[in-house]
This record gives structure tokens, C-alpha cells and sequence, in this order.
């Protein structure tokens, strides 16, 4: 079960948009992370090659977490909304649920719940 400190600490790095750091930190070697009910991403150095990706196809992007993590056991529920701005300035925003299960104080699993119309505005 991680402590709130742990927990503020993870969204702290996402909120500085140190998002690579955050996963070499805070997730185990075999987590997975599943987008909505597609297919899992499995294995920490997957997740950061995808992350790399993301943050190589846009100028910036910033995290803003929308309210306190709730904590339950190895549960940990955030909302978050990020901004994505791309090369020529354009700014797209995606509001989600982040639902973590964490083994001591790595996360081992995580599911992103948005609406998929979000990534088209």
C-alpha cells in the first residue's frame, strides 16, 4: 500500500511534466497500462519508450491534477487533465480518471478512462 506521501510525490513529478522520471520511479519493471479497453503496454521500459513518443510529437504538454488522489489499500483513483500543445501552437486538452494498483510503492497496473471525442478537439 503506498503512503499519501509516495502518492503526492508521483503526481508532483507529473506535474512538474517530469513524465518520464515519474515511471522510472514509481512503476514496477512488468507494469502494465491500459488506454480505455484497448490492449495493455506491458513492461516499464515499453511505457517509457511510449511516453517518449507522446512527448516527441508535441512542443508541451502539461499535467494538472483536478482534486486530491483518493487512496483505498493498494487503490489509487486521480483525476487529471492534461494539455497537449503541438509544433504549430495548437492546444488539446484530455480530462481523465487514472485507477492505479500499487505493490508497496510502485504502481504494477494503471487504466486511463477518457472520452476518446477528447483527443479529435
Amino acid at each position: 500500500m503506498p503512503s499519501r506521501d509516495i502518492v503526492e510525490a508521483f503526481a508532483k513529478r507529473l506535474e512538474a511534466g517530469d513524465f518520464i522520471g515519474a515511471i522510472e520511479q514509481f512503476y514496477t519493471s512488468d507494469a502494465a497500462t491500459y488506454e480505455n479497453n484497448a490492449e495493455p503496454t506491458v513492461g516499464r521500459d515499453k511505457l517509457i519508450a511510449k511516453e517518449r513518443g507522446v512527448l516527441a510529437a508535441t512542443k508541451e504538454v502539461k499535467a494538472v491534477r483536478i482534486g486530491p488522489s483518493l487512496i483505498d489499500g493498494d487503490i489509487v483513483a486521480s483525476r487529471w487533465k492534461f494539455s497537449f500543445t503541438n509544433a504549430e501552437g495548437v492546444t488539446r486538452t484530455l480530462e481523465e480518471i487514472a485507477w492505479q494498483t500499487w505493490r508497496d510503492n510502485e504502481i504494477i497496473e494503471e487504466r486511463f478512462f477518457y472520452d476518446p471525442k477528447q483527443i479529435g478537439r
